[in-house]
């Protein structure tokens, strides 16, 4: 009876210290749990990029063996477009500010205008929104060649509008909202719409800076 004081402690302290180790199991598989959770799926391969050749805004020619090994982002816009393309452009800047400076990316707008559009329109048009030409680049080019990169290749839609059916002078063109992910080996990754209902931006922006990091990733 005399050794029992000495021996309830000890037994508390086995008690306590196993309680420890559960714990500690414990917290280490919830690590594991979010660990596995956070995993990011790996993005489809939607198509393949082909080669092209098209000018500017500094009346450069552009090809895609400028933008092989650099992920890159683009749309379809005029800068007649009184519409939807103020919007998409301003979009887009909002994207160049949100991505990393460090980040080796570029953005990439097509004219579908290209007989107003030429590289001082588009020069002076992306100064207007304050594009960084470094990271921002505007194009140029036939309609064909610009018809074979938008529609063949990154799945941006653009028609004419007839005569009869504009609303206003510079009502020319119906085209995609969306906003295109190419990633290093010149394949399209990711397609997101910019418009439309329950659309926000700010979630698009987010999910489309977290898409060029993964693309910048993978090997």
């Amino acid at each position: 009876m005399a050794e029992t004081p000495q021996t309830l402690p000890r037994t508390l302290w086995v008690g306590m210290f196993l309680v420890l180790v559960l714990l500690a199991l414990a917290y280490l598989l919830s690590l594991a749990e979010l660990g596995s959770a956070r995993k990011i799926n790996p993005l489809p391969v939607l198509n393949q990029i082909a080669d092209f050749a098209l000018t500017n805004q500094d009346g450069q020619l552009t090809t895609l063996a400028d933008l092989t090994n650099r992920v890159w982002v683009a749309d379809i816009i005029f800068t007649r477009c009184a519409a939807s393309c103020p919007i998409m452009t301003r979009q887009m800047r909002l994207l160049q500010d949100a991505l990393p400076p460090a980040s080796p990316s570029r953005l990439v707008s097509l004219t579908t205008d290209p007989d107003y559009d030429s590289p001082t329109i588009l020069q002076r048009y992306g100064q207007h929104y304050g594009a960084r030409f470094d990271r921002w680049i505007f194009l140029t080019g036939t309609k064909n060649q610009l018809a074979n990169l938008a529609t063949t290749s990154l799945k941006l839609g653009a028609t004419p509008v007839a005569p009869a059916d504009q609303k206003s002078s510079v009502d020319l063109f119906v085209h995609s909202t969306i906003f295109v992910a190419v990633d290093k080996h010149a394949r399209l990754r990711g397609i997101f719409e910019t418009e439309g209902d329950g659309i926000d931006w700010t979630n698009v922006q987010a999910r489309i800076v977290q898409t060029v990091s993964q693309l910048e990733n993978e090997p």
